[in-house]
């Protein structure tokens, strides 16, 4: 059973259903804006900066058998375009709904351990303590699934060039002259025969031969 331990009713993200109460179908509606803890995204992609501005509005309902929390989450995300890695932001809008058990306890208030009938789902249960409740795992995975996992900067961005890593959006006619490199070698070849051939057309004449060395021949 996945019971919250040692809830701080002072950290922003933990809320308090004692107002609330325990009568099925009572309901009441919170607005709080919080500074988004660290990690809340897409780490390495995208994701909103630790200490921004979180605003959250949410619906607790008293239901038979806990409180239904419901509620959206607002903030500005920033991250970069996988195709040009330019800066990226975006308005981040996650909308979540969970579940928050009220654990079972005797006459004296303790907490009973009952073995579950499905021990998968049963880990995945979130509890109360105490009429507390921590929505940061919940605002978390709500993040997570709102944000895209390929941001891009815009729809149509065209990338990177794959051979100088220039920003083709910012020069569309960018290309590179294509060369076939079977005909590397030749064209080297070619490039020195036409050195040769400007070299004879310059003009120069041959050096010529010292007197002594005729005479020597």
């Amino acid at each position: 059973m996945a019971l919250n331990a040692r809830l701080d009713h002072r950290n922003p993200l933990v809320f308090d259903t004692h107002e609330l109460g325990r009568r099925p179908g009572a309901l009441q509606r919170l607005s709080r804006e919080i500074e988004a803890p660290g990690d809340l995204g897409i780490q390495g992609v995208i994701g909103v900066p630790q200490g921004a501005p979180v605003k959250l509005e949410l619906r607790l309902e008293s239901v038979m058998d806990g409180v239904l929390v419901t509620g959206t989450a607002r903030a500005q995300a920033e991250g970069e375009c996988v195709r040009c890695l330019e800066p990226v932001g975006l308005e981040l809008e996650a909308d979540f709904q969970e579940m928050f058990s009220y654990p079972d306890a005797d006459d004296r208030g303790r907490v009973k351990a009952e073995p579950a009938d499905d021990a998968e789902e049963d880990e995945d249960m979130l509890f109360l303590e105490d009429g507390l409740f921590d929505l940061e795992p919940v605002l978390r995975d709500a993040v997570v699934l709102a944000l895209p996992m390929q941001p891009v900067c815009q729809d149509d961005c065209p990338g990177l060039c794959a051979q100088c890593g220039a920003r083709l959006a910012d020069d569309p006619d960018h290309h590179h002259d294509a060369v076939d490199i079977r005909w590397a070698a030749l064209q080297g070849l070619a490039g020195s025969l036409e050195d040769g051939e400007k070299d004879e057309m310059s003009g120069e004449a041959p050096r010529s031969v010292p007197a002594n060395e005729k005479q020597e021949k």
